[in-house]
């Protein structure tokens, strides 16, 4: 599935709808540039998994962890070297803890995530358009 955002609310509404089609144990992978809006889609995600938290990106803890009927585990790989620090900090805890997985950076741990896994990559087309492409069909990038 493609959505065209045309604002950062609307990058962020695709992430609510994206919620509804997820399930505890759920990972989706994001990718895009700097600025492409992957923040603002785990807002969204959040959002629409009724979760109140302020969502910030996780740049330099890594991961934010917000507490819900559903917990949202919200990644940012973009410091990482490699994918063994990814399991130095319990990715497979986190993959076993009935939560939501939401990671920004993918590219970085490719290797690293479950079958099922929901690819969705943001691409800036001009100003705050934004081409959102959901591939739900849990195959390889």
């Amino acid at each position: 599935m493609t959505i065209i955002s045309n604002s950062e609310s609307e990058t962020a509404q695709a992430g609510r709808a994206l919620a509804a089609a997820l399930s505890r144990g759920s990972c989706v992978a994001l990718y895009g540039d700097l600025g492409a809006g992957k923040t603002s889609f785990v807002r969204g995600l959040a959002e629409g998994l009724g979760l109140k938290a302020r969502v910030t990106s996780p740049t330099f803890t890594i991961v934010n962890e917000y507490p819900g009927d559903i917990p949202l585990f919200h990644f940012d790989l973009y410091r990482i070297e490699n994918e063994d620090e990814l399991f130095d900090i319990g990715w497979d805890d986190y993959l076993e803890s009935g939560g939501i997985l939401a990671v920004e950076w993918s590219e970085k741990a490719a290797h690293s995530f479950p079958a099922g896994t929901v690819r969705v990559t943001i691409e800036k087309t001009g100003g705050s358009s934004r081409r959102i492409h959901i591939d739900q069909s849990g195959g390889t990038p």
